[in-house]
């Protein structure tokens, strides 16, 4: 069908929009620092190097531990059927409705001089005093943090895999002799080899450029923080842009290696349902064994956001394995707190406003790809597709480069663009792109089911394109758009990286903002945030089951790729 002025008019705009972006910004932060020099001092100076080297460490060992945690239970959920397993797997990927930013605050409270563990060891007579967990161990609790919160990812990621595995060619395998040990080697690890890499790529990058956690449990000898404390002096000091050119090779070298590594041989050895369910059904006993790794797994995930929820209405928590009372005067408090409901505002004004340029961007981009697709069309898709693999505090200090060359070259756009004076603008086009992925993803499902036959009809009986979008297309797609909406609102209302870099003006401060410096105050400020941090996972959570229920999908699928 032949476009018109106005459909490759609207095609530039978004080329436009994200080559502006989403590339520009990536290529300033690898312009601002290539430098030689900078380079080699980020390399040779001994506190950038053990930042980078406690990088690594936490990657690589948050990534054995994710793998550790799921490649059995993901075993177990392709292996057996059992009762209830649909809930097991429900509530092993809650870490996915509870953000690992507000879950640190609760890792306080329980590995504090005071807290939960040291109680219960002086109480069982461990110890007399307990270890200074937060002071000699404070690497490993940033370990065990982020991985209680990043397995999920690499659950979804495996189970994919393994419900691919035809169960043919390990039925032939054992007719031929081979014992499980054999069958494992090598059968289901060549198969799963993709899903492996990808899975642990993913949870490997997204640990070694995690900004909140480490932040909020005072671990400042890692790059990221080290990259979020540069910000003071940056027009002067280039060595965190040099930080960040460090860590967005890494990421690229592990993208790259993936590909290279995993191949594309596997597509052949594997299929969806060609050979029916091999996995053996499981009762009584034998069913609740099967259940009790997915329950203690999803404990350990929700233990330190359930601790955030206590403390939230504690009275006091001293010394005692409970609190001695409860409250509610820390919500109270909260909503008194001259920060509190100016960021609530401006989160729901910045997420709103991203929520409404990302669903018009990548309602766009989806209709191009899918129903127009140009010469182009793959390359917008995967620039659209770029937000997800770069990390956001990579794309943060790409947006501060962008704001600085802007208002370089135009000076009048300075109390517009200058994070210093007014940051709006840039949090919600930060927003926007950060969630752009999840808008695209989700329309292109919603357009895909949507039967062109239709649009064909309206078409040939003389409705013009607009007409066809908003009385055909719309409608059928109406679900799938709300899902990604919703998405897009309640992840930019909790966005971390994007919310502590480039907001740093009080007055336009968003609620992580606010829950970071409540979290770091003296006296009731820990209490404060615990109690701003429930309502944000009461937040996040009402938003994915509204997603769910427009997409008319399970919580956790909205996640899957």
């Amino acid at each position: 069908m032949k476009r018109g002025f106005f459909s490759w008019l609207g095609y530039a705009l978004v080329a436009s929009f994200l080559g502006i972006f989403v590339a520009v910004p990536v290529g300033l932060v690898l312009a601002g620092g290539m430098s030689p020099a900078y380079l080699s001092e980020v390399v040779l100076h001994p506190l950038y190097r053990q930042g980078l080297i406690n990088a690594f460490t936490v990657a690589t060992i948050v990534t054995i531990g994710c793998f550790a945690l799921t490649l059995p239970l993901a075993w177990l959920a392709w292996r057996f059927r059992f009762r209830a397993k649909g809930l097991a797997e429900a509530l092993l990927l809650s870490p996915l409705i509870l953000p690992p930013f507000v879950g640190a605050l609760g890792i306080f409270q329980i590995f504090g001089h005071y807290g939960i563990i040291n109680t219960v060891g002086t109480t069982c007579g461990w110890w007399q005093q307990g270890p200074d967990w937060l002071g000699d161990h404070r690497l490993a609790l940033v370990c065990v943090s982020e991985i209680l919160g990043l397995y999920p990812i690499l659950y979804l990621t495996l189970a994919a895999s393994f419900s691919r595995l035809d169960p043919a060619l390990i039925e032939a395998a054992r007719m031929a002799g081979a014992d499980r040990l054999t069958v494992l080697r090598r059968i289901i690890l060549p198969l799963l080899k993709p899903g492996l890499f990808a899975g642990g790529a993913l949870v490997f990058v997204w640990s070694f450029t995690e900004l909140g956690t480490p932040l909020m449990l005072g671990f400042d000898r890692i790059t990221a923080v080290q990259i979020y404390n540069g910000l003071a002096d940056i027009q002067s000091n280039r060595l965190p842009l040099a930080l960040v050119v460090v860590m967005l090779t890494v990421v690229a070298v592990l993208y790259a290696g993936g590909r290279l590594f995993a191949g594309r041989s596997h597509e052949a050895l594997v299929t969806k349902g060609g050979s029916g369910d091999g996995s053996q059904h499981l009762r009584g006993w034998l069913a609740l064994l099967a259940w009790t790794p997915f329950a203690l797994v999803a404990m350990a995930a929700a233990a330190p956001h359930l601790v955030v929820v206590t403390l939230s209405v504690a009275h006091d928590w001293y010394r005692s394995l409970l609190p001695s009372g409860v409250t509610l005067d820390h919500y109270r408090q909260a909503l008194a707190d001259p920060q509190v409901v100016p960021s609530i505002i401006n989160s729901l004004g910045y997420s709103a406003a991203a929520t409404c340029l990302a669903v018009a961007v990548g309602l766009a981009i989806a209709w191009i790809t899918v129903r127009w697709k140009p010469r182009g069309a793959t390359v917008l898709d995967a620039l659209a597709m770029v937000p997800l693999a770069v990390p956001g505090l990579i794309m943060a200090f790409g947006f501060l480069g962008l704001a600085l060359v802007v208002t370089i070259a135009y000076p009048q756009l300075k109390p517009y663009l200058d994070p210093q004076r007014n940051p709006a603008p840039l949090l919600i086009i930060a927003y926007a792109v950060r969630r752009l992925p999840h808008v695209v993803r989700a329309v292109n499902a919603g357009l895909i089911q949507a039967p062109v036959v239709l649009e064909e009809a309206a078409a040939a009986c003389g409705a013009g394109p607009f007409t066809r979008l908003w009385r055909i297309t719309m409608p059928l797609i109406a679900g799938s758009l709300a899902a990604g909406a919703l998405l897009t609102f309640s992840f930019s209302m909790l966005e971390v990286s994007d919310s502590l870099i480039l907001a740093q003006q009080r007055d336009f401060w968003p609620i992580t903002k606010v829950i970071y410096e409540l979290a770091v105050q003296l006296g009731n400020g820990p209490a404060l945030a615990c109690a701003f941090g429930a309502w944000a996972m009461l937040f996040l959570a009402s938003c994915l089951a509204a997603a769910a229920v427009f997409l008319g999908k399970g919580p956790t699928a909205l996640f899957r790729s």
